[in-house]
Parts: structure tokens; sequence; C-alpha cells
């Protein structure tokens, strides 16, 4: 990667032709929205709340299918081949075996990773996190290490008892590595409509507010693994990329900033050199807390 940013997955990955845009504007590497073995419509509108804090979306995971998936992921590895950024397709399922199938075809596409998205909260009765439990995320992992010749990143909820327990699981599974965090569960409420805000009552809650859960989540768990962190939640600026850093991430995952900010990831990448060279860092390995 030539910088540390990675477009976090379901905000432009909607297409081969976003993907390579995130390239182009100064993403490190790129993660395509989620994907299943079968269609999945998703949830009825409204699906998102845009506010100044934060973001709270059920979009449900809607998706194409995997071999749809694969012709987007096809074009984005094309275009961000040429950019030097790596293609992380990242997918989803309703069981372990789903998930290794789903693998299987993304793997036509020959993206640089695969990543588990084992963590979504907002598919409600039809889906299931299985994030939740050690046991069932450590199979996840490993079904999906016996079909696939890439890195596989574990993402991780912090809606958990103890999230690190999760971590140290799925790296003794195989994981490559992590992606924490997902988003947490949020709702709200019209209060003179007596109803609830989106179609689907709940969702994840994303953007600035995630930030602390994240920064703490990142800083518990790399401390117990040793495989790399994705660090994901609440990154707005070139500042709050430099912290995550510090809590022990070895790249940053990005996401709602883009709905922010009209060139968020060029911005972000900008400001955290400008950080780097204004503090005397020369490699990003140097941004540490101190102990």
């Amino acid at each position: 990667m030539g910088n540390p940013l990675v477009l976090a997955s379901g905000i432009w990955g909607t297409s081969g032709l976003l993907l390579v845009r995130a390239a182009k504007s100064g993403a490190g590497a790129v993660t395509s929205k989620s994907c299943s073995l079968q269609p999945r419509e998703g949830h009825k509108n409204p699906t998102i709340v845009l506010l100044d804090g934060y973001v709270l979306n059920a979009v449900g995971l809607s998706n194409p299918g995997a071999k749809t998936e694969v012709e987007e992921l096809a074009e984005a590895k094309k275009g961000c081949l040429k950019e030097g950024v790596p293609v992380i397709a990242s997918i989803f399922a309703r069981s372990v075996e789903e998930f290794a199938q789903a693998a299987q075809i993304v793997m036509e596409a020959k993206p640089d990773a695969i990543e588990l998205n084992m963590s979504c909260p907002n598919v409600g009765s039809e889906g299931r996190m299985f994030a939740c439990v050690s046991e069932d995320a450590a199979k996840v992992v490993v079904a999906v290490k016996n079909v696939c010749s890439v890195p596989v990143f574990a993402k991780l909820t912090p809606n958990v008892t103890d999230i690190v327990e999760v971590a140290k699981a799925v790296e003794e599974a195989g994981a490559d590595g992590i992606v924490a965090i997902n988003t947490m569960p949020g709702m709200l409420i019209d209060a003179k409509a007596r109803r609830p805000i989106l179609s689907n009552r709940e969702g994840g809650l994303s953007g600035a507010a995630l930030k602390p859960i994240a920064l703490r989540a990142v800083y518990s768990v790399s401390r117990e693994v040793e495989i790399p962190i994705i660090g994901t939640g609440g990154v707005m600026s070139g500042l709050d990329a430099v912290e995550m850093l510090m809590a022990g991430a070895s790249a940053v995952g990005v996401g709602s900033a883009i709905s922010y900010r009209k060139n968020a990831l060029g911005e972000i990448r900008d400001e955290l050199f400008a950080f780097m060279k204004e503090n005397g860092y020369s490699k990003i390995s140097g941004l540490k807390l101190q102990e």
C-alpha cells in the first residue's frame, strides 16, 4: 500500500468504477461492498440518516449476489492495478458453508484479500452475527481459508462482551488480519410521527460518534494479537487516522467521512502525512503511544 488508508466496505464499493475512483482519490487499498452467495434486496427506504455527528444506516446488505459481483470486482481489479492499489473483496453469509461458497466465487476476480463481514448489525432476524461467538467466528475463518489463496481478514463487532477473545479466536483459526470495528447497533425515533425513522427500526451507527469505541477496540485487540489490524470507525480527519495508528492499527479504514468531505480520502491522507512531517515522524510504524 502506498498509504495506510483503506476504503471501508459499503461506502463507495457498489461498483468496480467507484472502487477505481476511490483508488485514484487517495486510498491505499479499497474494499468492495459486502456480497452474499445469493442476491439480496436489502431494506426499504428510509435506510440512512445523516446527521452532524453520526450516520445511522439499515441498508440491509443489498447486493446482486456473488456471481454478479465477480464482474464488478474484476473491473475494479483491472483499474486499481494500474494505480498500485489492492482490492479487498468483502463477503457475508447465513452459514459457514455459504461463506466458503461465496469466497470461492469472488476469488474468480483475483482480489488481493477477502474480508469476512461476520458482524453487520442491521440484517434483522434474517441474519446471524458470527462475530458474536468466538467459536462461530473461528469456523468461518477456517472454512474460507480452506478455499482461498489470498489473505483473509475477519471483520469484528464491538457489540460483544470481550472483543479480544473473538480476535484471539480468529487469529488462532488462521486469519491474516482483523478489521475492527463494524458499526454499533442504534435507533432513532420521530417523536411527532411516533415511529422509528428507519424502515428497519434499528441500524448501524457510524461516523464521528463511533471513534472512541473503535479506538478502544483497536487498542485492546492490538495488545493481544500478532496479526495486523485495519482500524475502522469514526475516522473523519488526518488526526483521527493518526490516533487510530497510535492505538495499534496497521492501516486505517475510512467510510462515513466520504459523506461529509468532497475528497475525504485524499484530504485525510494529506493531513496524516502533514502531521507526520510537522512532528518528525518518518514512518507510519513510528506512530505509537507512549507507554
